[in-house]
């Protein structure tokens, strides 16, 4: 047998797919039929390839910037990333090349720029008035490492500071080096002979702009006079700084240590701290000193008009509160208020009215940023509450397990799940708007509704709203509380299958039209939702436990579900059907004392309340089998018009009818073929060797792992590996591997050659690519469906494709796709008529006419991880067949609609993102696009309608994409704008004394200090300019040669000036290629006329 580890995957994730031509792969068979006659409308330019947009909390946060006046928050990221976020709805993720930790964050305040500094020490100039903002310059500094950056409001000029202690200064525009350089050794003292440390704090004085205010690492701090290129005062002090302060009116600062301590130091007196305060330090007799706390990494000191001032700091508890969580402290006036945070604190920054620093601050609020949240508190409420935020960033609040993705939904659903969900909100919220609404949305040009389900390691589900690109909760929903929870880990059940999160959802099964709703959880447990809006309390929870057994041969079957033979395919004979065994739950153990017949997980037997929304219908658990634990679930599908749900593993597969909640069948995979077996099995007893359970990776060929235990599916190895799970063409099944079951599809076609008319039946594919078929004998609906039962039975049809089956659908003979039959929803619980609601519960299923049966046939699109069949039916011919990869394997395949058509999307292990159209399964697009890094990117992938697709691209986001070309042209226009004209505030008067007694704020013509002319050319070799890329919006790049660059020229001259005063820049460029100027290029100098010399 050919197994696969993790090396081979790994070469076959660079290996590009080998997709066979479509005239070679595809095989005509003319029988008769009407195959020929279907008109393909699909073509290649129809697709396209793009991401559009990332939901979720910013994967390990690492810097934070705000602009107060257009009111947009920047968030950057340990892997380079950068999420802009405006008004709800309004969101951008940006991505440095490098992927090296963002650093520090600058706004050019109101200026529709933002500067970026990285720890490889480059700085980077973004564009933020385009809709996806894109790098104008980067400097890359090449001795020296970048530690602190400063850029004062409405000013050009940004002050670097550097590992050395030396500080450089930056003109933002150019983003060229000044002459003017702040050495470490001119400003310590000239008598100190040690290193004062790297820089860790630059700013001017709020009152004057010519004295910098520099902060070292080992405690010294540092009065710059600019112009007079000296210290006028230098304080020391034997703590480490952490961040300094100024109070607004430049007479005060105030600095974080690392023993826990603030100092207040006097502008004017350098010798002595004015005060020394220790926030959380518990205050000794006899004078003596505090004890020592955590250092305090961050102070603000913010001023009020009205009262006392605020002091705002993160850190500084005392070393004995151990598992104390972490702390933001708001000190105002007399009263202290420690505000307890869920995660470790990333940073925070404080919210003013005014952007001017020499003015009084009034702060509003506080954004803080956790590692894995984002908390903004009203500071102007009393007990400080926080703000509900709007942003999907709970995407993570229990790690994702699974995904999946649904477009064109009915329309009344998502008002149904907003209404049950906002029940479920949280009180105690501030009653203010959300502080951070800069930013306008853009054009909605998509029509249909988009909802994506979320399964959870704690077991919870999340729908969210996903229409046109945003993204918002509607409900969550609690799979847990149906069992009883151990209060400690020796009170555990010793029957867990996983060693942690035992309620982790597998597998979501998702009926839109009627509602219903089914999971799988990785204790091998199943469960049945039905919508409601009323509230309901379900006295005894209805529950059914089923026994899958993995027997062959030797081992005894018991009674009752012994299968009988199957008819060759295409005998036509009506086989007997299968009788399951039902069996009580009695005993723990068997008679030789191995655990037996009990579930994984224990049900509650006490009454459940259960709030409008998603209830339980019915509960589903396999059992232990004679000391073997249940293997987890594979696959999942449920059928509202049938009334029935179906799910497989390693072992086999069973049919419930959840109406009548009984066992309809209950098989091994191998009892599935009867005597039709293409392979050779060993016998096998259970308790020889114990597969382990897969996680999330289904099955794990050719390994045998001694315990029974797994790692949950959120655990980091199953991330980071990928160990094959299925096999290839196969000749015979040694021990250890099973055939697992890997698809079901519920569905209305021909099941056997001799079929004149459809009915209906399951298709049921297996990991060594088998396709069987399932015959459902449905009793009549109304009183008689509750009564009668539902017969299953073999139908004798075999199928086989290359690699496991993936994904199953069927198309008529005008190659629509048939979608499997449901009915719609209505409520459950009214008191209508029983029969009456009975008689509308199964959808009309007319039988073809006579007329029909002649000439009517369908098409069955099969995919396998390896290629894909169409077959028609019921003559079970292939007429069309496609090796998709030869060197890798389909992680996801889905059958979906696209501009009126249908087509099939794969996904490869290898990066590759293909499409075929269908029936014929001609290669219409193959682009490379992601290699398969973690099991998480291959758990979460699906496609969906309109050529829409997503993925979690980290633990905490979602990652959304369209293939489809029309959806690439429109999503400029549906993409928010992040900048937005504001005027800015107007400068706080000076006042008259002020002004005549000079004591207003002083300013610096800085130009003259730092400008070539005054302080000559940096060296070189000190940092190296790199141009970037940014320019023009647009989808597809920048504007080509003429358009952009006469839109450049336009802006940068209507621009240039307006803010910053400065008329130097060249204009020659204005002219640049005139002579081509085009409709489109002055349409696009119109649309830009207003806009900044950033787009230059």
């Amino acid at each position: 047998m050919r197994k696969f580890n993790i090396r081979k995957v790994l070469d076959g994730l660079t290996a590009v797919s080998a997709v066979a031509s479509a005239s070679s792969a595809a095989q005509q068979q003319q029988a008769g039929n009407r195959e020929t006659e279907i008109q393909e409308t699909l073509q290649s330019e129809h697709f396209q390839l793009c991401k559009t947009v990332r939901h979720g909390f910013p994967y390990q946060p690492s810097a934070l910037a705000f602009d107060p006046v257009q009111k947009i928050l920047a968030i950057g990221t340990q892997t380079g990333a950068l999420r802009l976020f405006g008004r709800p709805g309004v969101e951008c993720y940006c991505q440095h090349d490098s992927g090296a930790a963002v650093i520090q964050l600058q706004f050019l305040i109101n200026e529709g720029a933002l500067v970026s500094a990285l720890a490889d020490d480059t700085l980077h100039l973004w564009n933020l008035r385009q809709k996806r903002p894109a790098i104008l310059h980067s400097l890359k500094f090449n001795r020296e490492r970048i530690t602190f950056c400063h850029l004062p409001f409405q000013s050009k000029w940004l002050y670097v500071g550097t590992e050395r202690g030396n500080i450089h200064i930056v003109n933002v525009e150019s983003f060229t080096l000044s002459g003017y350089v702040i050495m470490w050794n001119k400003a310590i003292e000239l008598s100190s002979k040690s290193h004062p440390g790297p820089v860790v704090h630059i700013s001017d004085n709020p009152m004057d702009e010519g004295k910098l205010l520099i902060g070292f690492e080992s405690g010294t701090v540092v009065l710059w006079d600019l112009k007079s290129k000296k210290a006028d005062y230098r304080y020391t002090h034997d703590e480490a700084i952490h961040s300094v302060a100024w109070h607004h009116e430049g007479k005060q600062f105030i600095c974080s240590h690392s023993d826990g301590t603030l100092t207040i130091w006097n502008v004017k007196s350098p010798t002595k701290p004015f005060q020394t305060i220790t926030p959380h330090g518990k205050q000794l007799k006899d004078g003596k000193k505090p004890e020592p706390c955590k250092p305090i990494l961050k102070v603000e000191y913010k001023t009020t008009r009205a009262g006392e001032p605020f002091i705002i700091l993160s850190g500084g508890l005392s070393y004995d509160t151990v598992g104390r969580r972490p702390c933001l402290t708001v000190m105002h006036g007399k009263s202290t208020a420690v505000l307890e945070m869920d995660y470790s604190i990333v940073d925070f920054l404080t919210l003013c009215e005014t952007p001017y620093p020499n003015d009084f601050q009034e702060p509003y609020a506080v954004v803080v940023l956790l590692e894995k949240d984002l908390v903004l508190i009203d500071l102007a409420q009393n007990g400080y509450p926080i703000f509900e935020n709007p942003y999907p960033l709970t995407i993570h609040e229990s790690p994702v397990t699974c995904c999946e993705y649904f477009a064109d939904c009915p329309v009344d659903l998502i008002p149904a799940l907003y209404s049950v969900g906002a029940r479920q909100k949280r009180q105690g919220y501030s009653k203010k708007e959300w502080p951070i609404s800069g930013g306008n949305w853009g054009v909605i040009t998509q029509s249909y509704s988009e909802i994506i389900i979320t399964g959870h390691a704690d077991g919870s589900i999340k729908f969210w709203d996903a229409s046109a690109i945003t993204l918002q909760v509607l409900y969550k929903l609690k799979t847990a509380k149906v069992f009883e929870k151990s209060r400690n880990k020796d009170d555990r059940p010793n029957t867990d299958i996983v060693d942690e999160d035992p309620y982790a959802i597998q597998i979501i099964s998702w009926c839109p039209e009627s509602r219903m709703l089914c999971i799988a959880g990785v204790s091998a447990h199943v469960i049945i939702y039905r919508f409601s809006k009323q509230e309901v309390t379900t006295e005894v929870i209805p529950m059914l436990e089923v026994r899958l057994l993995y027997e062959i041969n030797d081992v005894e079957t018991p009674d009752g579900e012994q299968v009988p033979p199957v008819p060759t395919p295409g005998t036509g004979s009506n086989p007997q059907p299968i009788v399951p065994q039902s069996h009580p739950s009695t005993s723990s153990s068997s008679s030789d004392g191995l655990r037996d017949n009990v579930p994984c997980l224990k049900v509650k037997n006490s009454p459940l309340k259960q709030s409008p929304g998603y209830q339980i219908e019915l509960v589903i658990q396999l059992v232990w089998v004679s000391g073997e634990p249940p293997q987890q679930i594979t696959s999942l599908a449920i059928n509202s018009a049938y009334g029935l749900v179906v799910f497989g593993n390693c072992n086999g597969i069973a049919m419930v009818d959840y109406l009548q909640k009984t066992v309809l069948l209950n098989l091994g995979t191998i009892e599935l073929y009867g005597s039709n077996d293409p392979y050779r099995r060993e016998p096998r007893s259970p308790r020889k060797t114990r597969q382990p359970s897969g996680g999330l990776c289904d099955i794990n060929e050719g390994t045998v792992v001694p315990e029974d235990r797994c790692k949950s599916p959120t655990s980091d190895v199953k991330d980071n590996s990928f160990s094959r799970s299925r096999s290839s063409s196969v000749t015979s099944i040694d021990k250890e591997s099973r055939e697992a079951i890997s698809a079901l599809h519920f569905c209305e076609t021909f099941t056997r050659k001799a079929d004149t008319s459809p009915s209906p039946c399951l298709w049921v594919g297996t990991t060594l690519g088998t396709v069987l078929v399932i015959v459902l004998n449905l009793p009549p609906g109304g009183e008689q469906r509750l009564l009668q039962p539902v017969i299953v039975s073999p139908s004798g049809t075999i199928l086989r494709l290359k690699g496991a089956i993936l994904r199953m659908a069927f198309l008529d003979t005008t190659g629509s796709l048939v979608p499997p039959a449901h009915e719609t929803w209505r409520e459950h619980h009214e008191d209508k008529d029983e029969k009456e609601k009975a008689k509308k519960r199964r959808p009309v299923s007319v039988s073809p006419s006579s007329s029909q049966e002649i000439s009517e046939n369908q098409y069955a699109v099969i995919c396998s991880e390896k290629q894909a069949k169409v077959i028609s039916l019921p003559s079970q011919n292939c007429i069309y067949k496609q090796n998709i990869t030869e060197t890798s394997f389909v992680l996801r395949g889905d059958i979906v609609s696209l501009s009126n058509s249908i087509c099939l999307a794969c996904f490869c292990a290898n990066g590759h993102i293909m499409t075929f159209s269908l029936p014929s399964l001609r290669p219409l697009l193959d682009v490379y696009y992601l290699p398969l890094t973690n099991m998480r990117i291959a758990r979460t992938f699906c496609f969906t309608d309109n050529g829409q697709a997503l993925y979690l691209v980290s633990p905490t986001e979602i990652q959304r994409l369209t293939y489809s070309q029309e959806t690439c042209e429109n999503l400029q226009e549906m993409l928010g704008e992040l900048f937005t004209l504001v005027e800015t505030p107007e400068a706080p008067n000076r006042g008259f004394f002020k002004g005549l007694f000079g004591g207003g704020a002083q300013s610096l013509d800085r130009e003259e200090l730092f400008g070539e002319s005054a302080s000559g050319k940096a060296s070189r070799s000190l940092a190296q300019h790199i141009p970037g890329p940014g320019g023009i919006e647009g989808v597809k790049g920048a504007a080509s040669g003429v358009v952009g660059e006469l839109a450049r020229a336009r802006l940068a001259l209507d621009e240039r000036g307006q803010k910053l005063g400065e008329l130097e820049e060249k204009t020659a460029a204005m002219l640049y290629s005139a002579d081509s100027f085009s409709k489109h290029a002055h349409e696009m100098m119109l649309k830009y006329k207003d806009k900044k010399w950033y787009q230059f």
